[in-house]
């Protein structure tokens, strides 16, 4: 465990923020000074690209972090991240953690794991946008959104959630649509209810 003095350190300069749906919390090539842990809400990580609009590449929950990547260097925010609903975050500045780490170097392990958990779902994201239509990918993002559950609601804008599979709204609309001719999943407004998960595993895999 850290010492009670640089333990002290890191709870003194965290900062708990509150933050609307639609607010940027930071911008690409903006700097970057601390990491956020998600108490309530989402956040949305958002790339910026020359030849078509921006796309979400994540969708951070709570309990999740994000925005370490500056710990290990001395670059500008490689991506954006805006609330996708009310959110509640915890601010930790890169300093106190840094010096925790150097108090204790087998921290550095957690943040290893983190960092190889992010390479993994970079790389599956790249697989399911060679190997994925736009139908897989949209019952891919479905499902991920809805965990174990089959009634949940998506608070993403149709926009958002078509930068999320990749595709233009209006495609990933008609996939949407497709689905509820079929009767595999039921839409009122953002309430979605999945009636043939099987199926959408099967479009998905």
């Amino acid at each position: 465990m850290l010492d009670e003095e640089t333990l002290d350190q890191v709870l003194r300069e965290l900062k708990v923020i509150n933050i609307k749906r639609g607010t940027d919390l930071f911008l690409e090539n903006d700097e970057a000074n601390a990491l956020y842990i998600v108490v309530e809400g989402r956040i949305a990580i958002i790339k910026s690209f020359v030849d078509r609009k921006d796309s979400m590449v994540a969708l951070i929950e709570s309990g999740d972090l994000f925005g370490e990547m500056g710990l290990f260097e001395d670059q500008l925010r490689s991506a954006s991240s805006r609330a996708v609903e009310n959110s509640q975050l915890i601010e930790v500045p890169y300093p106190p953690i840094r010096r925790a780490l150097e108090a204790r170097p087998s921290l550095l392990w957690t943040l290893v794991a983190l960092l190889a958990r992010r390479l993994r779902l970079t790389d599956e994201a790249l697989a399911d946008a060679m190997f994925l239509d736009v139908t897989g990918r949209t019952a891919k993002r479905i499902l991920e959104i809805a965990g174990d559950s089959d009634e949940f609601i998506i608070p993403l804008t149709q926009e958002e959630l078509a930068g999320m599979v990749g595709a233009s709204r209006e495609r990933v609309n008609k996939t949407l649509a497709s689905f509820v001719k079929s009767g595999f999943l039921e839409i009122d407004d953002r309430h979605y209810t999945i009636i043939q998960r099987k199926k959408l595993e099967e479009i998905s895999s």
